[in-house]
């Protein structure tokens, strides 16, 4: 029998394709890393047979912000000024990072994104202290398993010359990277520039720092409009008028930013990422601007930010946007015209598999179940009691359920979740290592 040629049988398919739809009772036949065929029944000799009965199977989640790096000071600042987190990660704490601790931070905040079902995830590395960390973050990745966009940031050290109307270009050990960890594209983890912008560097440094990434071939995912000193920047703008936006380009946040940018945005093709649960703990970040988005016709994508301030599952993210989009529209509240009246769970669920695939640049790979496409799957136990008995898979993925129901995770393939319990990686290990981190990163020795 061929381990390669798997048949995943009688699940709840949830395909997030148009042309196959949702099928109450079938089957997917993935071949080495791709899926074959997804039908109602599929016939197929020398497969190995894996029961989806009872499960609810989906594509996996794709996380299109997160800044990895910071898992082992999981939950510490979201009951804390938001300008204390500002001074201590991005000032002398995140300074103080080891290649280590970038490496086991990295490792630990992509193995728990598997575990809730996030089989792919742009980690927007801000810590590129030294040549190390970047080595660090790319083989954190690397070993836990992930599809990983590693979004190359600046170092922390001398912080504040790297964020305040910066003189100084996007560091140049990214070509290295390029070359030593990216040259093809047949792989788990691409490159992409966590880059600054018009909000933190000087317009001739921005516009520098964007011709690199494109003379790379990269996407660039930029901060935007978080907060009111960043939306009176009007960043999006500067770039308009600069003649440089483009569908390369993802906007994080985007709270205080301009209207009338948010529609230069969807003129452009330039995708939007949503750290919902965190924007909505983040005091003075400003309003979501989900109806703004949807108003032009920009279809978001969820991202899980910093587990600093928030949950990073996407479950967790669906439902805060659902019920916020839910809440804010039924009391008329809507800041602009063509904002549709009401928010779908199927348009979250999409939010949360294909407009993240888009955003990524990976649309072709991922994000749904469909033939030709990488196998990046989840099955999700629709028997477990607090989703038992399913009347309507999306709203049971999207309403209720969490991390602890999933079961199984396949990433181009490869069982990475099985049964509850994650595969190929020491677990344990992990989380010794994340906290003897924690404890010399916070000064608690």
């Amino acid at each position: 029998m061929n381990e390669r040629r798997l048949l995943l049988t009688g699940g709840w398919i949830l395909s997030m394709d148009p042309a196959i739809g949702d099928l109450r009772q079938g089957d997917i036949l993935i071949e080495g890393d791709r899926i074959a065929a997804v039908a109602p029944r599929i016939e197929a000799p020398e497969v190995q047979r894996i029961d989806a009965a009872g499960m609810i199977v989906l594509p996996g989640f794709v996380d299109t912000h997160r800044h990895t790096w910071q898992s082992c000071v999981r939950h510490r600042y979201a009951d804390i000024d938001p300008q204390i987190y500002f001074a201590e990660m991005l000032g002398a704490t995140g300074a103080a990072f080891r290649p280590d601790d970038v490496y086991i931070g990295t490792m630990l905040g992509a193995v728990s994104a598997l575990d809730s079902g996030i089989t792919t995830m742009l980690d927007w590395s801000h810590v590129q202290n030294s040549p190390e960390h970047a080595d660090a973050a790319v083989l954190g990745l690397r070993d836990a398993g992930i599809r990983g966009i590693f979004a190359h940031g600046w170092p922390l050290v001398e912080g504040a010359s790297w964020m305040f109307d910066s003189q100084r270009g996007h560091p140049e050990d990214i070509r290295r990277l390029r070359e030593r960890y990216f040259s093809t594209d047949d792989q788990l983890l691409t490159l992409a520039m966590a880059a600054r912008g018009p909000e933190m560097a000087c317009r001739e440094v921005w516009l520098r720092d964007l011709r690199l990434a494109r003379e790379l071939g990269i996407r660039s995912s930029i901060h935007m409009g978080a907060y009111a000193r960043n939306g009176t920047a009007r960043g999006i703008a500067q770039m308009h008028e600069a003649g440089v936006l483009g569908d390369d380009l993802t906007f994080v946040h985007c709270c205080c930013s301009g209207e009338d940018e948010i529609a230069m945005m969807a003129d452009a093709g330039v995708s939007a990422s949503l750290g919902v649960h965190c924007e909505l703990n983040a005091q003075g970040i400003g309003d979501l601007p989900l109806d703004r988005m949807l108003a032009v016709g920009i279809r978001p994508s969820l991202s899980g930010d910093t587990e600093t301030k928030c949950s990073g599952d996407m479950f967790t993210q669906m439902r805060h946007a659902f019920a916020y989009y839910r809440s804010w529209m039924g009391g008329n509240h809507s800041r602009v015209a063509n904002a549709p009246a009401t928010l779908s769970m199927r348009d979250v669920l999409e939010f949360a598999t294909v407009a993240g695939a888009r955003a990524n640049g990976l649309d072709h790979k991922v994000g749904s179940l469909t033939p030709g496409k990488q196998a990046d799957i989840v099955m999700i136990r629709g028997d477990d009691l607090n989703l038992a008995p399913v009347s309507d898979a999306v709203g049971a993925v999207v309403l209720a359920a969490h991390p602890g129901n999933v079961d199984t995770v396949f990433v181009a393939g490869r069982t990475v979740k099985r049964h509850g319990r994650m595969t190929g990686v020491d677990v344990d290990m992990l989380r010794h290592r994340a906290a003897a981190s924690q404890h010399y990163v916070l000064g608690l020795r």
